[in-house]
């Protein structure tokens, strides 16, 4: 197998660009943001319009009043005003209500089409690209990174839009009131901007690092979850705590770091906005002792001070939040815009008959019969019937381009035999398989499949006709029932019941509490490994594949479990091609060809007698002088 490789934090290489394409998924809502957008400028225009209501509230309100008995009628106009400010900001709180409720629906079909297109491009990936990443790095592009695009999206964009139209409202109102005072908040905010913009850009890389970081530590989680059972087995808690507590550390002050920057933007842009106040105020009570302005005016226009220091300060606050959901995105995107695992084949499997003239033509009903449909020139199709026939001819394979895994490599395997892999691991068996299937392209020579290059046949159609069962087995969430039918969606229960017999699964299925009904959760953890095993050879089964690979498909039963299914496993391979990799040396002995690996080379060719008179590797393996590692 390939070796992983971590993922290494990475500083977001566009910043706007990605912006663009969160936005782009909401190109279906835009009339909808427009909605938005003019309920927060509403919103926004109301909070600026409550706050001019002080200078009538004070000046023709209240003043007149100072010093005097006044009477019902007298405070009619103050209550009136007052009655109308409360009618605008509950007008305010009401369109940023409505905003929040539709930005919220906007936001989780926003996320719901990235999780879609990402998932979407995952299945279309080579399995190279899974093998590169641990599950919890792969995971958390779909929790922690999808988590920051929709704090951005959800509160981001919409404080943005409030906090940029009260900042211009708020700027028209100062500009109107006084134009002197104005300049000198003017001056003091383009201090405010250039030290938060400073900041912003220190917490680029940061929140990226932390992101990384995250990334890592669920990768490592993800996978001592997994493996506890081998953890306490070996008594590896102390060493497993230890590199835990590494990872955590360095998560810990990548986080740190960035919220570090986080923290102190809110504090230094509320402090000068403090220096902006008492400088405004100074200056207002000056000019509120020149008769310049009125008190009601003065009063408007330092709140208006403190209204436009904080849109603008948490715009600056948003930048933060931007560039880790640009961080995350630009992950998430970098995999959608990965090429897909490539399918230049045009030769397609289908299903076939005879006619009543015994010619061999195709058919939409299963037979049994499968064919090759491969294009000719002239437009039409030869079918090819599929029998199974499998050659490597000079393979050379590498997982990396560095180290050779298969050297020159060329065997046969004739329809209806039972082709046997032994030799020590890494020595090139399970990938033979790999390379049948094309989860990965040889560099060198080529395979047959009856006579056509896999590199010519449709990935698709090529898989459809391997049956597999893997040494470690995978079951999904759902009944015993639905995890057979995995390997042919359109089986009736009786043939789910017939493969389960023939895997001699179907004895233990029935004493299970609701038999194929049964739930399966975690794996099927609740299970033993046998009966997982078991499911898989009953899944293969299922399927009615031509060809069969059996990756020490018995590794994990007994000898006793391994007797009651050799005549099942005997039903299954019969009349197919069947490649059986083993260390049990006793599953291959009826094989028809064994081959003996080391290094990616085959030593040793042969049916067990014939190997067993060379004395060579495999009589020393059958007869205990060498053991497999």
């Amino acid at each position: 197998m390939p070796p992983r490789q971590m993922r290494k934090p990475e500083k977001p290489a566009q910043v706007w660009p990605n912006v663009k394409r969160i936005m782009s998924y909401m190109t279906d809502k835009v009339w909808i943001l427009v909605i938005v957008f003019f309920l927060e400028v509403a919103g926004s225009l109301a909070s600026v319009a409550g706050t001019y209501m002080m200078t009538p509230i004070i000046n023709d309100g209240i003043t007149p009043l100072i010093g005097t008995n006044p009477k019902a009628e007298q405070l009619r106009p103050l209550l009136n005003m007052i009655i109308l400010l409360v009618v605008i900001y509950v007008a305010g709180a009401l369109f940023n209500f409505i905003s929040n409720v539709i930005m919220t629906k906007i936001t989780n079909h926003t996320l719901n089409r990235i999780r879609n297109d990402l998932f979407f491009k995952m299945e279309t990936l080579p399995l190279s690209y899974f093998d590169g990443h641990t599950h919890g790095e792969l995971m958390a592009l779909y929790t922690s990174d999808v988590q920051m695009i929709r704090m951005a999206v959800s509160s981001g964009l919409t404080q943005v839009m409030h906090s940029a139209s009260t900042a211009i409202f708020t700027f028209v109102m100062m500009v109107y009131i006084s134009p002197i005072m104005t300049l000198t908040v003017i001056a003091l905010m383009v201090v405010m901007v250039f030290i938060t913009r400073f900041i912003s850009s220190k917490s680029i890389d940061n929140y990226t690092r932390q992101q990384a970081a995250i990334a890592k530590l669920n990768g490592y989680m993800e996978e001592m979850m997994g493996g506890q059972k081998v953890v306490k087995v070996f008594t590896h808690e102390p060493t497993v705590k230890r590199t835990f507590n590494d990872i955590n550390e360095t998560a810990r002050k990548a986080s740190t770091r960035a919220n570090i920057y986080a923290g102190v933007m809110g504090p230094i842009t509320n402090n000068l906005s403090h220096v902006n106040y008492a400088v405004a105020a100074m200056m207002g009570a000056w000019l509120v002792a020149q008769g310049t302005i009125g008190l009601g005016n003065l009063a408007s226009y330092l709140q208006y001070t403190r209204s436009f220091s904080n849109p603008v300060s948490q715009i600056m606050q948003q930048f933060n939040s931007l560039m880790s959901a640009v961080a995350g995105a630009e992950r998430i995107f970098k995999v959608i815009d990965m090429e897909p695992e490539v399918n230049e084949g045009k030769v397609t499997l289908v299903s076939a008959t005879y006619d009543e003239n015994s010619n061999f033509v195709e058919t939409s009903e299963r037979t049994g019969l499968w064919a090759w449909k491969r294009p000719l020139e002239d437009g039409k199709f030869e079918l090819i019937r599929l029998r199974g026939d499998v050659k490597f001819n000079d393979v050379t394979f590498s997982y990396d381009g560095k180290k050779t895994v298969l050297s020159d490599v060329s065997f046969y395997a004739k329809p209806g035999q039972k082709i046997a892999l032994v030799g020590a691991t890494g020595a090139g068996k399970t990938t033979i398989t790999n390379l049948i299937n094309r989860f990965y392209d040889i560099q060198e020579g080529e395979i047959l499949y009856d006579g056509i290059n896999v590199k010519d046949i449709e990935k698709d159609s090529l898989r459809r006709s391997l049956g597999i069962v893997l040494q470690d087995t995978h079951l999904f969430t759902g009944t015993v029932k639905e995890n057979i039918r995995y390997g042919r969606l359109d089986a009736t229960d009786e043939q789910i019941v017939e493969a389960a017999k023939l895997a001699n699964a179907h004895e233990f299925i029935k004493m299970l509490p609701e038999g194929y009904d049964t739930m399966l959760t975690g794996d099927g953890s609740n299970l033993s490994h046998g009966q997982r095993q078991l499911l898989a050879i009953a899944r293969a089964a299922v399927s009615d594949p031509p060809v069969l690979i059996l990756d020490e498909a018995t590794s994990s039963i007994d000898t006793r479990t391994e007797a009651l299914i050799e005549e099942g496993m005997d039903n299954l391979m019969a009349g197919r091609t069947v490649f059986v990799i083993a260390h049990r040396l006793s599953t291959v002995r009826n094989s028809n060809a064994i081959m003996v690996l080391d290094h990616g080379v085959i030593i040793e060719r042969g049916d067990h007698d014939d190997l067993l008179e060379q004395k060579g590797q495999y009589y020393k393996l059958y007869t205990g002088q060498f053991e497999l590692d």
